[in-house]
């Protein structure tokens, strides 16, 4: 009944605590390199000196170091990379409108006809678009500039409350990941003192479930692309593809999306080739279908295999459903967020069954018309 005070009220509670939300999914994210590095310094030190307190220490603040220089390195270096190409595309955008312009007329040279109906389609649409950017940026009265500035300045504010939250969310970041073993048995402390020994044992199982669940699937992903994003540079390079890096980069990370990644990176960096090079356009796409073909039949599997155990069907329903609830955000969570829903309605439905002493096994079902309610 008071719907939109509660959204508001949990809207204006997530603007509030972004900035630990930022946090806890870098720690999320870092924690396996953290792992890794507090180990090695661990194993190493102990065999140097018995001073415990002294390896944990060191330990925790070399894996700290790494997992902050980490996270560092990834953003900085990919920016220094893309900017340039991005640069390169703004100031040669009119010669490669020129470049589509010139391509039309050579295909269709043979055909007038048509030749002059895609021109003037083409030159109406480009009118159209430069008509736009003038009546925007030029015919400028004292009403529009009010419209721009208030525009801009909640542009900037965004902008800048972005980067607040993720600048804010690396300190939280290496505070979550110094206490997260302390967190995580306060929440079993709590778990196991709010609830009976038998529930409380679920509650713990079922956690690890979903962080197992999680952390395979979304730490194993982004591996997955990574590999890919680097697999696409060498390819595109040695076919001597625009913009290799920013082409990578948008295969790499669209490609964290299961099932339709592919599809939506594959549109726009094509549309970058084609305006160079439409026929390297169609090169890109033939090497992006082989690509993915690799990624979907060899690589993916042998880094993923089937960690979720959802069929293909659930796992395109889960994308379009989470997808249309949160966005893109929501297309990255939904496999491992279904599985986590799947798996506690089959065990729901099981312990029913058990109860009632019903088979549990799917295959019993399948030719089955009804069951006798006298004999079961």
């Amino acid at each position: 009944q008071h719907w939109d005070v509660v959204s508001a009220g949990t809207r204006k509670v997530v603007k509030i605590l972004a900035p630990i939300l930022c946090g806890a999914v870098l720690t999320y994210l870092t924690a396996p390199a953290y792992n890794w590095v507090a180990g090695i310094v661990e194993k190493t030190l102990g065999s140097v000196t018995k001073n415990s307190k002294y390896v944990r220490g060191a330990a925790r603040m070399l894996a700290t170091a790494a997992s902050l220089g980490l996270v560092i390195v990834l953003v900085v270096g990919m920016f220094q990379l893309m900017i340039p190409q991005l640069i390169e595309i703004q100031d040669s955008f009119p010669l490669y409108v020129q470049n589509v312009y010139e391509w039309i007329q050579r295909i269709l040279k043979n055909n007038p006809e048509i030749e002059n109906m895609v021109l003037s389609s083409f030159e109406n649409n480009l009118a159209v678009f430069q008509n736009w950017a003038e009546k925007s940026f030029t015919n400028i009265d004292m009403h529009r500039i009010g419209q721009i500035v208030t525009g801009l300045s909640s542009s900037v504010l965004g902008v800048l409350e972005f980067i607040k939250n993720w600048l804010i969310g690396l300190i939280v970041m290496v505070y979550l990941l110094n206490i997260k073993d302390t967190l995580a048995a306060q929440g079993k402390k709590i778990v196991y003192g709010c609830l009976n020994l038998r529930q409380a044992n679920l509650v713990i199982e079922e956690i690890r479930f979903i962080n197992q669940m999680f952390g395979g699937f979304i730490i194993g992903k982004l591996v997955d692309s990574l590999i890919i994003g680097i697999i696409c540079f060498i390819g595109v390079t040695i076919l001597n593809m625009p913009f290799p890096m920013l082409l990578s980069v948008i295969i790499g990370v669209t490609n964290v999306i299961p099932f339709f990644g592919p599809f939506i990176g594959a549109i726009p960096a094509a549309f970058l080739v084609f305006l160079v090079s439409p026929l390297q356009c169609v090169y890109f796409l033939i090497w992006i279908l082989l690509l993915q073909q690799f990624d979907g039949n060899i690589l993916g599997p042998k880094i993923l295999g089937n960690s979720t155990g959802l069929s293909s069907f659930w796992v395109l329903f889960s994308i379009l459903f989470f997808g249309g609830l949160f966005g893109f955000v929501g297309m990255i969570i939904a496999v491992p967020a279904f599985a986590v829903i799947y798996d506690l309605i089959s065990r729901a439905v099981h312990r029913s069954l058990r109860l009632r002493k019903l088979p549990m096994e799917t295959d019993e079902y399948r030719k089955l018309d009804h069951i006798d309610e006298k004999t079961g």
